[in-house]
């Protein structure tokens, strides 16, 4: 899939890729998601975001940590009981 929804400009948001150049970075769209799980709320309060944008930035996320082992601290494991 191509992403032409997300940009990046080393003069815009220290280079962070962003939502087709506006103020809002791949990073703040996956902490909304988690913030406002009613996407309608969501809509309400960042209504320039569209579901593409959205589907872009959580599909660039998944391909920066494709492949990548992140350790975890202990408090975050779970255990079968």
């Amino acid at each position: 899939m191509k992403l032409d929804r997300i940009t990046s400009d080393p003069n815009r948001m220290n280079g962070q890729p962003c939502i087709r150049n506006l103020r809002l970075t791949v990073r703040r769209v996956i902490e909304l998601l988690a913030t406002y799980p009613d996407r309608q709320e969501l809509r309400q309060e960042f209504p320039e975001l569209e579901d593409q944008d959205i589907q872009q930035a959580l599909i660039f996320a998944s391909i920066y940590l494709d492949d990548r082992i992140v350790e975890l601290p202990h408090r975050y494991e779970t255990v079968a009981g």
